[in-house]
Order: C-alpha cells, then structure tokens, then sequence
C-alpha cells in the first residue's frame, strides 16, 4: 500500500484492513509539508500528541529499491577494529535495520566487526543495536539470528554484542501474542495484527518466529547509559512515563510484557513510537530532562530516519529522494541528540558508527 499525499494541514483519508480503520493526517511544520506518522500525530499545531493518540496509521514508506532481488554485498575484508591496550573496547552503536540482513552484514564487515564469513572479530568491542530488526525488509528473523549468534561470539572474545527494545519489537510480539483482539486505541477499535500488517509485517518473519525469538525480544532493555551516552531507540520523553531510572524504566517494561495484557502493550507500544520529541523548538530541553533523569551527556537514538529529520521524506513512489544523501549520523538539539537511522528503508544508508562521534 502506498500513502497516498493529504490535502492540507486538517487532511483526513482512511484505509481499511479488515475492519479496522486508519486516519491519517499531513501535517505543515515550517518550510515543508510531511507526512504524519506513529509517534507524529499533530491535530492542531500547538497539540502535539493529543488525548487518545494512537499508531494506527502506517509508518513510514518503504521505498522500492528497483528489483525485488536481494543482492548479498561481498564486501572487501576490513581489518578488525582496533583494541585498546587496555580496559573496555570501542564502542559502537546501529540503526535500525528492518529486515535488511545483507546490508547489516555489509555494513559490520566494513568496520571490521565480522569477518568474511560472518563471525564475530571484534575482539573486546562493545556494539550496541537501537532496535527495530524487523518489519518492512525481506529477514527480519535472519537479523535477529544474527545478532542472537553475534552475542555470543563477542561475549567469548571478552566484548559485548547487546541490543535495545524498538517499537516494532513491542509491534511483533503484540502480532504473535495477541493477533485481532480489540484493544483501546482511543481511535476506535484497533488490534496489533492489523497495525503490524500497516506497518511493514512480513508473512515470512511471522511463519518463522519461534519462541526463542519472542523470549529474546521480550528481555530487551529500553534504556541504557554507555560511556556518557544515553542510547534509545526512540527520540521521545515518554520514558520518562515508566520510571526515574534506568533501572525501573527496564524493570517496568519488562513487568509490562510479563502482564500479558492487550491494552498496556499497546499503550506501551503507542507511546514507543512517539517520535521528534528532540527536533524542533524546545527540543535541546527535551533531551535535557532524559539526561537530568537518566544519566549521560548526550542522547543516542534510532526511529526517526534521518531523512525526517532534515525535512526531506524521500519519495513514495519510487522515485529516488531529491534529499541530502545520508552518509553518517545526524547531530542536533544542540549537539545534544545524535540521530542513527539512516533511512534504509527509504533506500538509505544503514548505519554502523564509532563512538565518540565528532560535533
């Protein structure tokens, strides 16, 4: 299904899946016109998330890269990332990848984080992923796999391979878990099934999940504090909802899945995919209160692709982006926030970035 553009400010349209029914909206801020979007729902302007917000409009566009065939990229052997003499490894940090497990492995191979073959060689390098494996690309269960096996390889070689909890974690597992149960979306009737189906769901993921997978997912943590940076997945105050610690912000999450219930995951997952929170005026002391709060000197996130962020949303129809190509992470909200999607669903860059990471 393709989004199809609004007709001003106020635009209402709907879509139908089942009997589920989606509004959508477009929204002007500034100099452009985007798309609205899970976590970007925008009424009137000075309301920015209003009573009752919930994703149930399809996310953001995946943009056709030509031919459906998957080329896997064999990538020249890069040298293995530098190890320290002594103490902790480097440390880096990866967007979101959606399913695009060539990209991922092409990516990892040129930073000299595996190999040739795929394996780990890294040594002591801790590597952090901001979540979103799944949905919208061609392997969703294939990236989980990998960074399942990569765990364990760096753990064996004195590092770290770890991962945090994204929106279409919470989507997936609300997919798996509950499928067309009615929940209280404050938008009508809603059920994950047909929000996952909205927003990128592969058959293929859903046929191969397993119960390895659901349990892996559902222990991820949402918050964490590395080397002065505070990583997240998503660029939004709502953690500031579930605790005043990093501590009790993974602690409640997790309590929340363990519940089992179709209303608070989906409160969960509504307001994980909230998003822009550190864009616009104000947003340098929005990230201040996560940092007052949590610890850290900066922000680290995934979600919003980069692309949204400068106000140029790609096309829709295929056609190549008139953008700024994205070729490394996006700082902003006064050097405060650092942004690490890429955009690969818009046929963007997938990325795999160092820390520390210049101004």
């Amino acid at each position: 299904m393709t989004q199809g553009a609004g007709q001003g400010p106020e635009a209402e349209r709907t879509a139908t899946l089942r009997d589920f029914r989606v509004p959508a909206y477009v929204h002007e801020t500034g100099p452009y016109v985007r798309s609205i979007h899970p976590g970007d729902v925008v009424p009137p302007a000075e309301e920015a998330y209003p009573e009752g917000y919930t994703p149930t409009q399809r996310d953001l566009p995946v943009i056709n890269r030509g031919d459906t065939v998957q080329v896997r990229v064999e990538p020249t052997p890069a040298a293995p990332a530098p190890q320290p003499a002594s103490g902790p490894g480097p440390l880096y940090v990866v967007g979101d990848v959606h399913g695009y497990l060539d990209e991922l492995v092409a990516a990892l191979q040129e930073q000299g984080l595996i190999d040739a073959s795929g394996q780990w060689c890294a040594g002591t390098t801790r590597l952090w992923f901001l979540g979103d494996f799944t949905d919208r690309g061609p392997d969703g269960i294939g990236v989980i796999d990998l960074v399942m096996r990569l765990s364990a390889e760096a753990a064996a070689a004195g590092g770290y391979c770890k991962a945090l909890m994204g929106n279409h974690e919470l989507l997936l597992l609300g997919a798996k878990r509950f499928g067309d149960t009615p929940v209280n979306s404050g938008a009508g009737t809603a059920t994950f099934q047909a929000a996952w189906l909205l927003n990128g769901g592969q058959k293929t993921d859903m046929d191969r999940l397993q119960d390895h997978h659901l349990q892996w997912m559902a222990r991820l943590d949402a918050v964490e504090e590395v080397d002065g940076y505070l990583l997240l997945h998503s660029d939004t105050t709502a953690y500031l909802d579930y605790g005043d610690s990093i501590e009790a912000v993974n602690d409640t999450v997790r309590e929340t899945l363990t519940r089992n219930d179709a209303d608070e995951v989906w409160d969960l997952f509504r307001k994980f995919t909230k998003r822009f929170s550190f864009r616009d005026e104000g947003g340098a002391d929005a990230v201040r209160s996560l940092l007052d709060t949590y610890g850290g000197t900066r922000v680290v996130h995934g979600h919003s692709p980069i692309p949204y962020l400068l106000g140029e949303v790609g096309s829709e129809d295929g056609e190549e982006s008139s953008g700024p190509v994205v070729e490394g992470p996006h700082i902003y909200a006064d050097g405060l926030a650092i942004a690490m999607d890429g955009g690969v669903t818009m046929a963007g860059k997938l990325l795999v970035q160092q820390l520390p990471l210049d101004s």
